[in-house]
């Protein structure tokens, strides 16, 4: 047994060393700090060998190895069950305290609470912090102590609570309270994985967040942050970011607090991971039909706009968020399939999947979520695209054969489609009052 402690801060969603509670709090604790990321089986088992997001989240590690390398330190990476990982890490005797930011998803809660107990029957503490969101659940409540389920008004008494000044920026980490050791990073292959990602891990575009407001629903150019992945993995903080979304653009910022209300809204309502935030929602009987999920996944509706935004994700990992409402009405609305189908293809292609907004989303768009578009709202994907990429230059980069022979016919007509929809709604939940 070791006589010498250490504490371990467990990296997650959060891959930086700036601006890090969990991390500054354990280089407050006293005891040198040695960092840690745990490739989880249980994600990662499930995961093809070139996911983007694996691929990100190796080379945001690889980054901060370098940083730790500098200051003496380094980065240790294990592969496993993180109750395992931790459970062979205990048993070493070594480690007093184990630092992380919270998480606030089902599984991660699981997952804290099995290392948590874990960590108390061998005497060590454990630590977790607020780092993900500016205010989590229970931080921004209606006067009744109720949550909010209308993003308005929650996004009026999170402004109103809520000074941007004022966020902390918690110091970096410095070489004197950290771990000497000099482990090695793995390549890609050792860990079963061989992508590779583009995606920013930073975000200093100021100029496009000043023009944010007018180009951000313009799929043809570059009009949006996608600073999603960065958000999702935590690679900038969320402080960073709405500090940034103050000084540059409002509508920016309503946007990072629609993350903030819909994480929330999981927190509150873990039960709507799973089912309809609206009760009378839950007895729909979708109409599933393969053969129509499958042409919306490869991009073949007929409607060029859906199919552009298809093939993007199946492309990149990412799709412009004025699309992504485009085809999630079309699959709800159009094709009557369950959101629960398209949310989950969603989880499985975008880099910046994060469960509470992805299903809150989903949710809008099917017309059964909180605050959500109400059922008799269909997009036109035609007016949608006239309105949104009036010269196809998105639809030209993603459906190179459209206007040629080769593109097929819609596959539902608009008009029809869209009654056909209203009906499906009206009568089903006017049947279950």
């Amino acid at each position: 047994m070791s006589t010498e402690g250490k504490a371990i801060f467990w990296l997650r969603r959060d891959l930086r060393l700036q601006d890090n509670a969990g991390l500054f709090h354990a280089m407050q604790s006293g005891l040198k700090v040695q960092c840690l990321f745990i490739f989880d089986y249980n994600i990662s088992k499930n995961l093809p060998s070139t996911d983007k997001r694996i691929a990100f989240i190796y080379q945001a590690l690889e980054k901060i190895h370098e940083q730790l390398k500098s200051m003496g330190s380094s980065l240790l990476v294990k592969n496993g069950f993180p109750v395992d990982v931790w459970k062979e890490m205990l048993q070493k005797g070594d480690v007093k305290s184990i630092f992380c930011n919270e998480d606030y998803e089902p599984n991660a809660i699981k997952r804290d609470t099995q290392v948590a107990n874990l960590a108390k029957d061998y005497g060590v503490s454990f630590n977790a912090y607020q780092d993900h969101v500016i205010c989590k659940k229970g931080d921004v409540l209606k006067a009744d102590g109720a949550p909010y389920t209308v993003f308005t008004p929650y996004f009026n008494k999170w402004v109103a609570k809520v000074n941007i000044d004022e966020l902390p920026n918690y110091p970096n980490v410095t070489s004197d309270k950290l771990v000497k050791s000099s482990y090695e990073f793995p390549e890609r292959q050792v860990l079963g994985f061989n992508g590779y990602s583009n995606f920013p891990t930073d975000f200093s575009d100021f100029e496009l967040l000043k023009k944010y407001a007018i180009k951000r629903d313009v799929p043809g150019v570059e009009g949006t942050s996608k600073i999603g992945a960065a958000l999702r993995f935590g690679t900038i903080s969320i402080r960073q970011a709405t500090k940034l979304a103050q000084k540059y653009s409002d509508v920016w910022l309503k946007e990072l607090v629609w993350r903030e209300f819909f994480s929330q809204i999981m927190q509150h309502f873990p039960n709507t991971v799973k089912e309809p935030f609206k009760i009378k929602y839950r007895q729909l009987q979708w109409h599933l039909n393969e053969d129509a999920l499958q042409r919306w996944i490869d991009g073949k509706t007929g409607y060029p706009i859906v199919d552009a935004g298809m093939r993007e994700l199946r492309t990149t990992g990412w799709m412009h968020n004025r699309v992504r409402m485009i085809v999630a009405s079309f699959l709800c609305k159009h094709l009557l399939q369950d959101y629960r189908l398209g949310e989950a293809y969603f989880a499985e292609k975008l880099i910046d999947f994060e469960l509470s907004s992805n299903n809150g989303n989903w949710q809008w768009a099917a017309g059964c979520g909180c605050d959500a578009a109400p059922y008799f709202r269909v997009f036109n994907p035609t007016t949608q695209q006239e309105k949104f990429d009036p010269k196809f230059e998105y639809i030209k980069q993603w459906v190179p054969e459209f206007g040629t022979f080769d593109y097929p016919e819609p596959m539902v007509d608009h008009k029809q489609a869209r009654e056909k929809a209203i009906n499906f709604y009206k009568n089903q939940l006017e049947t279950h009052v």
